[in-house]
């Protein structure tokens, strides 16, 4: 391919690429991304009606885009939904392990609900760990996969009153080293993207004390949105970030730096 025939074309042009949590909000704004940047997408949630809705909107809009309902804490659950993705697909050469339980907060680590605790840990942990495993034969057929976690700068500043979450996206980012580790052998990359607080309807439940603590202490000092966060995670997923493997970036106007 020529200097001039690779630099216009679209960054993720003929990539096939799974995205968990994609009915709504961060998950939905990466798969139109990718779409827009040439990819054909699969989204998977586990909410069938609004998931469906979202594939239909993509489709309206000409891109290739394909609904599999998944429950992250059941894991043959995660077995079918990565085998229907590969089908549909035809393989697979990014996996986008966003699907999170998120509203686990406003309350003190003594009052936290063993029950909110696992599922949280079920979900955001357990979950991207096992669908990580269902797609990796996949992604290593594919010679360029790459893997990118959802982590949370949450995890990198303490944040409190939050603390099955935080630990859950700190154990994402420990395991995003470990896996790079692992499936290097495979060409495959696994990275890790660390939003801040993002305006989207899984975040509707923060305080507004948060939300302006957040914009307040940013270097870039406005409310984050979920585009600010969708090229990070197309970069990751290119030709661009093939020798990026096992890195966590921050993703939040300069909340937390490192």
């Amino acid at each position: 391919m020529s200097p001039t025939s690779s630099s216009s074309a679209p960054l993720l042009a003929g990539r096939r690429i799974l995205v968990t949590g994609a009915a709504r909000g961060l998950g939905f704004a990466f798969a139109s991304a990718f779409c827009e940047a040439g990819a054909r997408v699969v989204i998977a949630d586990i909410q069938a009606e609004l998931l469906a809705e979202s594939a239909a909107q993509l489709r309206a809009q000409g891109f290739d885009a394909t609904a599999v309902q998944v429950d992250l804490a059941d894991p043959a659950s995660v077995d079918r939904c990565a085998t229907e993705a590969i089908a549909a697909l035809g393989g697979l050469d990014g996996l986008v392990n966003n699907a999170a339980v998120t509203d686990s907060g406003g309350r003190g680590m003594a009052d936290i609900d063993v029950a909110v605790w696992d599922k949280v840990m079920a979900v955001n942990v357990r979950g991207t760990w096992l669908m990580t495993r269902a797609c990796r034969a996949a992604l290593r057929e594919s010679g360029r996969g790459a893997v990118v976690n959802l982590a949370s700068d949450t995890a990198l500043w303490g944040a409190p009153n939050l603390l099955a979450y935080v630990a859950s996206k700190g154990a994402v980012i420990s395991m995003t080293h470990s896996l790079a580790r692992e499936l290097g052998a495979d060409n495959i990359t696994v990275n890790a993207i660390a939003p801040g607080l993002v305006m989207v309807e899984a975040t509707q439940y923060v305080p507004e004390n948060r939300h302006r603590l957040y914009v307040d202490q940013r270097a870039l000092q406005r409310e984050q949105l979920p585009a600010d966060v969708s090229g990070a995670v197309t970069f990751a997923l290119s030709d661009m970030a093939r020798f990026v493997t096992g890195q966590l970036l921050a993703v939040n106007g300069g909340f937390v730096m490192n």
